[in-house]
């Protein structure tokens, strides 16, 4: 008999999940525009003030994956979620380059907890022959929220000011924090190496790989989200906020039909498809400055970064046991911070020197190595750890 996979325990996480994207991106189409217009800085601070949040997440999360597997799920994800929606409250403070770099960076600490601490439980609660498909569901939701936490975002700054924005997002994560509450937490056990503060614990060595080829492709990702507002707005887009609904179409699109397709037949064609799409989809953001090129390439540049995502998600948590899958989800998302991190500040000085244009096309050039790498190296280290844990039988 197949497990469920949309229990009450998967549809609460995903729920809340949602919430808390919807707040975290009701930020990615306004508060470059306020560190740009309201406390002008140029475009090298601005990259510079939205890394900060990814260095921080960068920092926290090994010690995030060693918690996890130490003292389990639910008190390090519940807690972080109700920090995370206070700090919201903060930014009304910000009002110079300074404090906001400060701020971020807190932000991104409590990001880093609870985004590792909701994968890490979607793993344990995800039937292992689901994966693929339940992580690229699980994945939707943060793209709906990405979908439409960007005009949520807009519409309010718009319409009651920033204030009432930074509170909006409070209030929606401390929702999410009452969803992830409700979450009956499947019982976890630690092994007696997991108890002991080591180096060695913070980092699953056998994701390594997989994780360095998502940090290259991750670079791109970075400089997108941290550029295309000021892109959108450079080009004469009237609302450049409909970018992340376009995207977040072709996300969903690329999620519902590829996810079986990794677990039917593994990760090979699904990744070289999606990568292929973005190497073509930025130089069409780049080269076709108008409203059909906008948008066409947020429909590619969507469906290729739609399954690359939750495919290598997917792929680290089939090659390592659940009592270490903790230090394994920590290993990937530090490295998609950091190459999110490095990405916004190389686009912003590519685009302080030259154009947002070239930091674009640059982000085409990152893809193409990281599909490279993939083939050569990740797509065979993948197939010989999966083999060893199947034969173990600790899914």
């Amino acid at each position: 008999m197949k497990s469920r996979l949309w229990n009450r325990n998967f549809t609460l996480l995903t729920l809340s999940n949602f919430l808390m994207c919807c707040a975290y991106y009701s930020l990615i189409s306004t508060l470059p525009l306020y560190v740009s217009d309201q406390l002008h800085a140029p475009n090298s601070v601005v990259g510079l003030v939205l890394s900060a949040y990814a260095i921080a997440a960068i920092l926290v999360r090994p010690f995030t994956g060693f918690g996890l597997d130490f003292f389990g799920r639910k008190t390090i994800f519940i807690a972080s979620l109700l920090v995370y929606g206070l700090i919201f409250n903060v930014y009304v403070f910000a009002v110079s380059v300074s404090i906001m770099l400060f701020l971020r960076f807190a932000h991104g600490l409590t990001w880093g907890l609870t985004t590792t601490a909701n994968t890490t439980l979607a793993g344990d609660i995800i039937p292992a022959e689901k994966r693929g498909e339940g992580f690229g569901l699980f994945g939707v939701s943060t793209t709906i929220g990405m979908a439409l936490g960007p005009p949520l975002g807009t519409f309010i700054l718009e319409h009651s000011g920033y204030n009432t924005m930074f509170i909006s997002g409070s209030v929606v994560s401390i929702i999410s924090m009452i969803m992830a509450s409700m979450i009956k937490y499947p019982k976890y056990e630690p092994l007696p190496q997991n108890r002991q503060f080591k180096w060695k614990n913070l980092f699953e060595k056998s994701t390594v790989i997989p994780s360095l080829n998502l940090l290259i492709i991750g670079l791109s990702y970075g400089g997108l989200i941290s550029f295309i507002a000021l892109y959108g707005k450079e080009i004469g887009i009237q609302n450049p906020s409909g970018f992340f609904l376009v995207f977040a179409l072709g996300i969903i699109t690329s999620r519902f039909s590829a996810g079986k397709a990794v677990d039917r037949n593994g990760p090979r064609l699904v990744i070289m498809i999606c990568l292929s799409l973005l190497i073509i989809g930025y130089p069409l953001l780049a080269l076709v400055q108008n409203s059909w090129g906008f948008y066409i390439a947020a429909l590619i540049l969507g469906f290729g970064n739609g399954v690359v995502w939750p495919t290598f998600q997917a792929m680290v948590n089939n090659i390592v046991p659940s009592n270490r899958r903790g230090a394994a989800n920590s290993t990937l998302f530090m490295s998609m911070d950091l190459g999110m991190g490095l990405g916004m500040i190389i686009a912003g000085t590519i685009s302080q020197k030259y154009t947002i244009s070239a930091a674009f096309l640059c982000c085409s050039f990152y893809c193409a190595t990281g599909l490279i790498l993939f083939r050569l190296f990740t797509l065979k280290h993948y197939l010989k750890k999966r083999v060893l844990v199947l034969v173990t039988g600790d899914k």
